[in-house]
């Protein structure tokens, strides 16, 4: 389950009131850093961006592809592991304005993970070191180390156990040693 905590608002929905939750010049000034990292095409870049001036925290050799769209809220709650790919167009949300409420949650990417091109990431969910997620997945829940999951609802489509089998002979993944 996701881990998100929850602030209730009277009145208006709580986008309408999103200035009362969050600084309209954070909110201005991390458009800006994210729009810049969008499209540069320079990862190294991205990554400085990212660490600098949003506060996320970002692993060595992680990349984020062309498109990627962190929260422009409160990315300072978004950590990526070393060595991982996020996808082109991901989008990564910390947080979700409802009608009576609002939630903010921690997203934690582990280490060596794969997350696929058009994916999105909710608030409040942890994917776990090795873990592959298919292009265009909605990831709702936590997703186990090791694991391929894909799909809109979230499903496990192998376990680390699973993969691993499959890729026993593979050249790249597998467990075979060339001589």
């Amino acid at each position: 389950m996701r881990r998100t905590k929850r602030y209730p608002v009277q009145g208006a929905n709580s986008l309408w009131q999103v200035y009362k939750t969050v600084s309209f010049w954070k909110v201005a000034k991390n458009f800006i850093i994210i729009q810049i990292a969008r499209y540069t095409p320079f990862i190294g870049m991205k990554i400085w961006l990212y660490r600098t001036f949003l506060g996320m925290k970002v692993g060595d050799r992680t990349s984020f592809a062309l498109m990627v769209m962190p929260d422009t809220m409160f990315p300072e709650l978004i950590s990526v592991g070393q060595n991982s790919v996020i996808g082109y167009n991901t989008t990564i949300l910390a947080h979700e304005y409802l009608i009576k409420e609002y939630r903010l949650g921690a997203v934690h990417i582990g280490s060596e993970v794969m997350i696929g091109a058009n994916s999105t990431i909710l608030p409040g969910v942890t994917i776990g070191d090795g873990a592959i997620v298919s292009a265009g997945t909605l990831v709702h829940k936590d997703v186990p180390a090791g694991s391929f999951v894909g799909g809109n609802p979230m499903r496990v489509i192998y376990t680390a156990e699973q993969l691993a089998q499959r890729w026993a002979d593979d050249p790249i993944y597998g467990t075979v040693k060339t001589e």
